[in-house]
């Protein structure tokens, strides 16, 4: 493998076990759908579902089948055996695949959900791919990284140039929805707090245990995702993840 290959290998790797892969909250996913005008059963779908702790909350909140889609085989066995321990076999479909190519047929999802994983496309880019598998007037809710200012600290600003240079405000994702097809139905920011409690309190102790150099790039991912931290430990009034609820327009 290449070093960018070795480095998302020992990436999955570091998160394997971990209930989430990245910042989240039952409450605030919760009180978002709540708000939902979706159909009784709705088609949901959730992208870049990692182990699956959002597709077991809206399969148990809706009594509703959801596919959930990972590209990682990892994360894809992990949820297997959630779902087996909690019996949602019946609701819970998993696919190893690419989000970015799905092969569904038009109009075939109520709700498509994705947490913390449409930069792998590109915001813009990832509603476009996805707004067609939308029935008409169906619900997007997407988590995405984003500025809370315009004028962010330096060492954000440069953190987040290298690592996701696509990164924009709030306002540019809005925009960007709305070119894309969508009705902004709101948004809603993250709590700082849930990323230590649902994301980087766990990291942090799995980081404590693994043995970063018995995997090939696992020093780097272990360098990066401590300054991650403690950059968000000191910035986290300039960024964080933002929940955009939008609905299929004509």
């Amino acid at each position: 493998m290449d070093a960018q290959a070795d480095y998302m290998a020992a990436l999955v790797d570091l998160h394997r076990g971990l209930d989430h892969k990245g910042p989240g909250d039952a409450a605030v996913s919760r009180m978002i759908l709540r708000d939902l005008a979706v159909p009784l059963r709705p088609r949901i779908a959730d992208l870049g579902c990692g182990s699956g702790a959002s597709a077991v909350l809206l399969a148990q909140y809706y009594q509703s089948s959801v596919l959930a889609v990972d590209a990682s085989a990892v994360f894809i066995d992990e949820l297997q055996g959630r779902i087996k321990g909690l019996k949602l076999e019946s609701l819970i479909t998993p696919i190893c695949g690419d989000m970015g190519q799905l092969d569904w047929p038009p109009g075939s999802i109520d709700l498509l959900w994705s947490e913390g994983a449409a930069y792998n496309l590109g915001f813009g880019r990832a509603l476009e791919r996805w707004r067609s598998h939308l029935a008409d007037g169906g619900f997007a809710v997407i988590s995405e990284l984003s500025w809370f200012t315009a004028d962010p600290p330096e060492a954000a600003k440069s953190f987040w140039q290298t690592a996701y240079p696509a990164m924009g405000t709030e306002a540019d994702n809005v925009k960007q929805a709305q070119a894309a097809g969508f009705k902004v139905v709101a948004t809603h920011r993250l709590p700082s707090q849930a990323w230590w409690t649902s994301y980087y309190g766990p990291l942090r102790s799995r980081l404590r245990q693994w043995d970063a150099e018995a995997i090939a790039g696992g020093g780097a991912v272990v360098r990066e995702t401590e300054a991650e931290m403690q950059l968000f430990e000191e910035c986290s009034e300039a960024y964080g993840y933002t929940f955009y609820v939008l609905q299929r327009t004509d």
